[in-house]
């Protein structure tokens, strides 16, 4: 079973940059998909961002396409969002996300492992 920790949130301006970080622990972290969901106040969780389990494929939501990069490094049990290009309703409670069952994140269905999340938010 694999436990996630969520870091590097905080506040920023339009335009800005920030990158999550997604601590894994567990020795299978390796073959999980992961992912990255996210809350804005008032809405339900949507996803933003998946990868396989190599991080060789990579797959975003259409409002994120192009300004985030969702990236792993399995040697340090890690999972990363770096967040380019900033927008106010970026806002939301960013979430990292792990499955065993392939294919699913793929298409933005998250698995039952999650982390306890952290905020961002974009000033304008």
């Amino acid at each position: 079973q694999v436990q996630l920790v969520e870091s590097g949130g905080g506040l920023v301006q339009a335009g800005g940059s920030l990158r999550l970080s997604c601590a894994a622990s567990g020795r299978t972290f390796s073959s999980y998909p992961m992912g990255w969901f996210r809350q804005a106040p008032g809405k339900e969780r949507e996803f933003v961002a998946s990868m396989n389990w190599s991080g060789g494929s990579t797959y975003y939501a259409d409002s994120v396409k192009g300004r985030f990069t969702i990236s792993r490094d399995n040697a340090k049990n890690m999972a990363y969002l770096q967040m380019n290009s900033l927008k106010p309703e970026d806002t939301a409670v960013y979430y990292c996300n792990a499955d065993r069952t392939p294919g699913r994140l793929r298409v933005g269905i998250p698995g039952d492992t999650w982390g306890q999340g952290t905020q961002v938010t974009v000033s304008s």
